[in-house]
């Protein structure tokens, strides 16, 4: 007998996450750690966990994630757009709430290059007349 899964991935800054959603109790499992384990932060495991809390299906899946690249909250935030979109798999109707929330919208937001001639991408050396 075939498992029902659900899947939607998600991206923030540089980091990727494929998400899993299988019918559950609410077991959150990210690169095989538990979520607690995972992230040190309780912000960081309350932004994961908003798409599935805004949907009031916290208890119904279980979540299981594969995460790359980026820092801890790049990583948050492609989880939250990887839970997102695999809700959308599970039920189109959550859509409007979802988009409303703004957890659908991939966020572009990236580092900005740094320039030949500068420190950073946008601090200049300092000036000086003499």
């Amino acid at each position: 007998m075939a498992k029902v899964q659900y899947l939607g991935t998600g991206r923030r800054k540089t980091s990727v996450a494929r998400v899993r959603l299988l019918p559950g109790t609410g077991k959150f499992t990210i690169n095989g750690r538990d979520m607690d384990e995972f992230f040190g932060m309780e912000t960081l495991k309350v932004i994961a966990k908003q798409p599935l809390t805004l949907t009031d299906t916290l208890d119904t899946f279980d979540v299981i994630v594969n995460v790359h690249g980026g820092g801890f909250t790049g990583q948050a935030g492609a989880i939250r757009h990887g839970i997102s979109r695999a809700l959308l798999e599970v039920d189109i109707n959550l859509r409007p709430a979802l988009k409303r929330a703004g957890y659908l919208t991939r966020d572009s937001r990236m580092v900005e290059r740094k320039k030949y001639g500068l420190k950073k991408a946008r601090r200049a050396p300092q000036f000086s007349k003499r």
